[in-house]
């Protein structure tokens, strides 16, 4: 659900959260809530606003409607359970989950509840991290009762939110160390009917390979592959491992064994360019083998970067069967420019050709900026 990384972020991410946007949910509260402070709750979002990230800007909304409404915990909540499903930008309507995370320490119960129903409307995946840091069983053990739901983000959320490495989200130290604790709702929801909730399951699954590849393996090993479902998070949750040359992982995809292949050409075109260029990848390769082959190919562009050392950055590129003697022509255009996440700089970039892990070929070009 986040935008691209927040200390990248284009400057109209943060716009979401705009005067035209503060006022609307100030109109609402006050239609919903008579006794409400529409000038308090638009002082505490209006000024200092420009100098406010986009995720600053998101939790500075609940922190203006706990000063602007009246009553207790619970009665605040019910207003903006009155208000939420009025909501019609998903990533916005983060805070009323926020709200509920932020004030509800207090009364947990109340507040999980409240996490619950508002993840349906934006997402409470960053707001239930310090509810799961703080009471671990208690929390998880509400989250595996959550992937039974009828309600695909609220099985979505029981994913999410524990992901031990969450963009933006807390780091839960404790699961990047031990991921073992959210096994359980991993399994209940690998063969989930919504595509929403198996991203985010193969996503909990690439977040915990980072730290425990092996454990990742053993566990997806297991599972049902015949199952469409099962096997699509299995493909994805193994997507960096995969890039990254993991054997087993590689193994389980079908790709294990070396490839046997002639390369004939793997070249890049044009060999010096500008930001802003097509670069021409071409591969042709043949294979050597008496059986056919399972080949993942993948490319790696080794970017220059300030200091004059380079960051390798993994791009799939295809994935085939490969007869006896055959032979296959690939080609891949990709512009050379910069992105909120990339910057480019002059020197010579480094591409190599990787099929089932393996590097077989290297070619490359020149950046001029």
């Amino acid at each position: 659900m986040p935008p691209p990384a927040e200390t990248t972020q284009p400057e109209a991410f943060k716009d979401w959260f705009n005067p035209t946007l503060y006022r609307e949910i100030a109109d609402q509260l006050a239609s919903v809530c008579p006794a409400f402070d529409r000038k308090q709750f638009l002082q505490l979002t209006l000024e200092g606003l420009e100098s406010r990230s986009l995720m600053e800007r998101l939790r500075q909304t609940p922190v203006a409607a706990h000063a602007a409404l009246p009553g207790s915990y619970a009665e605040k909540l019910q207003v903006l359970e009155k208000l939420a499903a009025r909501s019609d930008h998903n990533f916005v309507g983060i805070w009323f989950a926020e709200f509920a995370g932020r004030y509800g320490t207090d009364d947990p119960t109340r507040a999980l509840a409240a996490m619950r129903h508002f993840t349906q409307f934006g997402s409470a995946e960053f707001a239930i991290r310090p509810y799961i840091q703080n009471d671990p069983k208690t929390t998880l053990a509400t989250l595996l009762k959550w992937t039974r739901d009828d309600n695909e983000h609220v099985r979505r959320l029981a994913s999410e939110g524990s992901r031990p490495r969450l963009p933006w989200g807390l780091r839960l130290g404790f699961l990047v160390e031990d991921p073992s604790p959210t096994r359980p709702i991993l399994e209940a929801l690998k063969a989930d009917p919504s595509l929403y909730v198996r991203k985010s399951v193969a996503n909990h699954l690439n977040d915990i390979a980072k730290d425990h590849p092996n454990y990742v393996v053993a566990l997806v090993r297991d599972w049902d592959r015949d199952n469409p479902l099962t096997a699509w998070i299995v493909k994805r949750g193994l997507r960096t491992l995969v890039k990254n040359g993991h054997p087993a992982a590689l193994e389980l995809m079908g790709a294990g064994q070396a490839p046997k292949l002639d390369v004939a050409t793997f070249t890049a075109a044009p060999t010096r360019l500008t930001l802003g260029t097509p670069l021409q990848l071409e591969a042709e390769l043949r294979s050597t083998s008496r059986k056919t082959q399972q080949l993942i190919v993948d490319y790696i562009v080794h970017y220059v970067k300030a200091n004059g050392s380079t960051s390798p950055k993994v791009f799939k590129w295809k994935e085939l069967s490969l007869a006896p003697g055959e032979t296959l022509s690939l080609r891949k255009r990709q512009t050379i420019q910069d992105f909120s996440t990339r910057r480019h700089y002059a020197g010579h970039h480094r591409i190599e050709l990787q099929i089932n892990g393996q590097i077989l070929a290297r070619t490359g070009f020149d950046l001029r900026r």
